[in-house]
């Protein structure tokens, strides 16, 4: 299993990422977690168009969402013809969001270009991969999700603030891609975002064997972020960064 970052800036692209977007492939499947603002233009970088077998969204703010607008006109509009529809895991309302978020009537929206499917809590076979999704401390319905292939797991947390349900979801997984948009002693609201610390301190309650850290907005200092998880959490500690490549 290989997963790749494609865009990893919290809230708004930043000078050098876009936002939320994770490449996971396998056996030749390649699934993509969240496609946030600017994301499908970096995703070409990995992968064709029109080789992704599916896309997972974790909830449905623009920063995990929005440039499946720009994946339908490519789709969509395709020279050689729109390939057959790709299924689109989202929360229950995707379909109307995306339609919204384009300005076209919510019938039939995007549906002749993705084939929607409503996420909820449970596991399910994607082509070679098992998913396991679970809804996390977000003021919307926002999912984490749990990728396993092989004997190793990947977990990525969405948006969420401090959750004992990630914290069971992530147990034992070899790589904890967390967010971490908030700072510690500076940021004061609840059930929205992680910061270092905690993110942190998810990872050891969970026993991971690798956190990296992820959706860092432009004006949060990265850096700090990364000092307070390593303080919180014994193993190694990334930064997010994209194209950057973890392999298991």
């Amino acid at each position: 299993m290989k997963l790749t970052v494609v865009g990893c800036s919290g809230s708004f692209p930043s000078a050098d990422s876009p936002c939320s977007s994770y490449l996971v492939e396998a056996d030749g499947f390649r699934a993509v977690l969240d496609l946030g603002n600017g994301a499908l233009g970096a995703l070409q970088n990995y992968c064709g168009l029109y080789e992704v077998d599916a896309v997972l969204l974790s909830h449905l703010h623009a920063d995990h969402c929005v440039d499946l607008c720009a994946y339908w006109v490519a789709r969509n509009y395709r020279v050689e013809g729109c390939p057959e529809p790709l299924p689109v895991y989202g929360p229950a309302g995707t379909p109307e969001r995306l339609a919204r978020a384009y300005d076209m009537p919510e019938e039939p929206g995007m549906t002749e270009v993705f084939e929607f499917r409503t996420l909820k809590s449970g596991s399910f076979e994607l082509g070679p991969l098992r998913i396991t999704a679970v809804q996390v401390n977000h003021p919307v319905e926002a999912y984490a999700f749990r990728i396993e292939h092989g004997g190793h797991a990947v977990v990525y947390s969405g948006d969420t603030g401090e959750s004992p349900e990630l914290v069971e979801l992530a147990a034992g997984a070899d790589l904890f891609l967390c967010e971490a948009a908030y700072t510690d002693g500076k940021d004061t609201y609840q059930a929205v975002h992680l910061n270092g610390r905690e993110a942190g301190e998810h990872a050891t309650a969970a026993g991971v064997g690798h956190l990296v850290l992820t959706h860092i907005p432009p004006w949060t200092d990265a850096q700090r972020n990364l000092r307070d998880a390593r303080a919180a959490f014994a193993g190694p500690v990334d930064l997010a960064r994209p194209g950057a490549v973890y392999e298991f």
